[in-house]
Formats: structure tokens, sequence, C-alpha cells
């Protein structure tokens, strides 16, 4: 019988414990991944007891309180706090999600805090985007025509045709869903992953954009679009409650339909 097990240097080792100031009733455990390039050593977890009387109702805020009071060299992404710039996902309680989304109190016992899974961790919780934005440049994010813009006015849309946008222009690249797929897990060389295929799917359906062939032309693809196999991770976790996986399907209905 075949027996695998991680490399040494990927096993992950108990860190340290900071503990909370005795006496403190409201408390919480957070346990964080920790792991730093330049040491040469383990990935860890270290364990923070917090008190929740002096911190925030997110997990974002917990991760601040830690950083301010407890130890400044934790690492991690974040930005506008209000769920739109994608930059703290990560998996908390085993769930891709958005830090400043997560309220503490939606967890029971201790709360595990790890990167995004199956990307390569620049520190901490910090995951390596360089190849997830990659892929989105790669389907040209971007309005293509091949007519002239009007000379007075913009290009306009009706509201029936701006209502195709909604639940598609919402999207903020935090790469929850991508990194929930197993196939992205499998395939991320060349499968393109929920997002980028949400995302791609955004500009094939807006009415102003003059290029749908051609960006079909290019997702028909065994790897790039056919390594979906709807297992709708990708839906369950998004923190932005959208659904990437009938944008895939809405993908392939177009390519089979032009072939009728």
């Amino acid at each position: 019988m075949a027996e695998f097990t991680l490399p040494k240097n990927s096993k992950i080792k108990k860190g340290k414990t900071y503990s909370a100031a005795e006496g403190v009733k409201n408390k919480k455990t957070f346990k964080v991944y920790r792991w730093e390039p330049d040491s040469g050593e383990n990935p860890r977890v270290d364990s923070y007891e917090i008190n929740l009387d002096n911190c925030g109702p997110m997990v974002l805020d917990a991760l601040i309180y830690i950083k301010n009071d407890i130890d400044p060299t934790l690492t991690f992404r974040r930005s506008c706090r209000e769920g739109i710039c994608g930059s703290c996902a990560m998996n908390i309680n085993g769930t891709n999600t958005l830090a400043c989304t997560k309220y503490i109190s939606d967890s029971n016992g201790d709360i595990p805090v790890y990167p995004l899974p199956h990307m390569e961790v620049q520190k901490d919780l910090v995951p390596d985007m360089t190849h997830f934005y990659a892929q989105y440049a790669s389907i040209k994010p971007w309005i293509q025509t091949q007519t002239p813009p009007p000379p007075d006015k913009e290009r306009l849309q009706s509201k029936e045709d701006r209502e195709q946008l909604d639940g598609l222009y919402e999207c903020i690249l935090c790469a929850c869903c991508s990194t929930s797929c197993p196939s992205y897990w499998w395939n991320s060389d060349r499968y393109l992953g929920p997002a980028i295929l949400l995302q791609a799917y955004r500009w094939i359906a807006d009415s102003r954009d003059e290029n749908t062939g051609e960006r079909l032309d290019d997702l028909e693809d065994p790897f790039k679009l056919y390594r979906c196999h709807t297992i709708m991770n990708c839906t369950n976790t998004c923190p932005k409650g959208l659904n990437p996986a009938k944008s895939i399907a809405e993908i392939k209905k177009l390519l089979v339909s032009r072939t009728i």
C-alpha cells in the first residue's frame, strides 16, 4: 500500500502560545498559521488568546489586535475592512472567506486561521497572487470594440442589458472561490478557475463588448474551461454571495449554441 507524507520541511509544528491576562473572562483563542521564509524553519501554528472586550467583532479586528498589542511580527493583507477590496481573504475555521466580514461570534471554540489553500505562501497569511492576476489579465478584462465610439456620448446600454451584469460585476477577485476548487488545485497552471471564468463571462455578457466570438474562441480549451466539474465549492464559499459555477455553465452553453 502506498503511503503519502508531507516533506519534512512542510510539516506544521506547534508554535508559541500567548495567553490573555489573568482574570479575563470574555476571551477567544486564535490558532494562526505562521511561516517565515528566511528563517529556514518549518511552518508553525501560534495560539493567541485575546480579550474580546478589547477588539471589534470581526476576525480581522482580532488579527489587527494581535499585531498591534501581542505580536507585531504577524503578517497579513488588509485594506478596506468593508468586504470590497478582497485583500484579507484567508481560510478561517476551514472556510475561505474575508476576515473583515467574518464575525468572531460565528465560530464556536478556537478559531484556526490559515492562508488561502493551495497557493504558495509568501509569509504567514499572505499568499502569492502573481499567477492568479496573470490569469485575470489573460482574459482581457476590458470592453473590446470594433466600431468607433459615438462622437458625442458614451457607449450606452439599456436597463435590461445592464441587469445582465448583476451577480458578475460584484466580484472583488479575492480568490476565495478559485482556491476552494479541487480542479483548480490540480490544474491551476492551465485551468483558469472560477473567479477568472466569472470575470470572463462578465465581459461576454456586456452588451457593449463586440468581441464575444474571440472571447469564446479563447476559452474553448480542454483545460482553460472544461476542467470545471461543477463541484460547487466556488459558489458555496463566495463571500459576496455570487455564483461562479453558473457563469461557467453559461459560457459552456454559449459555446454549444454557436455550433448548432
